[in-house]
């Protein structure tokens, strides 16, 4: 079964406010099994413009995903960060060979 991802671009304008998202966002992210495997690393852009801010976090598949994001507890983390950052999301299945 292919696995389910979130891919998102964030500028932050409140770091501090953006560390209260991330705390309430934890457990959301735990109870789905989501993994980060890019955390606003270090990146360049050879094409295109995007935001500074870089993450991709892996599900154990595309409905766990959807699920996390849809979560009452995620929702609540989320009502935290739109205030203090603007980005795109997106939760997509990734590739089963």
């Amino acid at each position: 079964m292919a696995k389910g991802y979130w891919i998102a671009h964030n500028q932050i304008s409140d770091v501090d406010a953006y560390e209260a998202y991330k705390i309430a966002a934890a457990p959301a992210l735990r109870a789905y099994e989501g993994k980060f495997l890019v955390r606003a690393g270090a990146a360049e852009f050879p094409e295109g413009q995007l935001r500074t801010r870089t993450i991709v976090i892996e599900f154990p598949n595309l409905q766990a995903a959807q699920d996390c994001y849809n979560s009452s507890a995620y929702q609540a983390a989320k009502a935290l960060r739109t205030p203090v950052s603007i980005g795109d999301l997106v939760i997509v299945e990734g590739y089963d060979g």
